[in-house]
C-alpha cells in the first residue's frame, strides 16, 4: 500500500511540474475578470429577483 502512495505522489510531482503557472500579471487581469463578472451577474440576478417579486406580488393581489 505504501509503494502505491509512493508512486502516486512521484506521479503527481512529474505532472505538477508540467504545469505552466501564469505570471503575476496574468493572475491579476484574470483575477479582474473574475470580479466584474461576479458583480455584473449578482447585479443582474438581484434586479431580475427583484422585477420577479414585483410581478409575483402584483399576480397575488389580483387573485385576493
Amino acid at each position: 500500500m505504501f509503494e502505491k502512495i509512493r508512486v502516486f505522489l512521484g506521479e503527481v510531482r512529474s505532472e505538477i511540474k508540467k504545469v505552466t503557472w501564469p505570471r503575476p500579471q496574468e493572475l491579476k487581469e484574470s483575477t479582474t475578470v473574475v470580479i466584474i463578472s461576479v458583480f455584473i451577474i449578482t447585479v443582474f440576478i438581484s434586479i431580475m429577483d427583484l422585477i420577479l417579486n414585483r410581478v409575483l406580488d402584483f399576480i397575488l393581489r389580483l387573485g385576493a
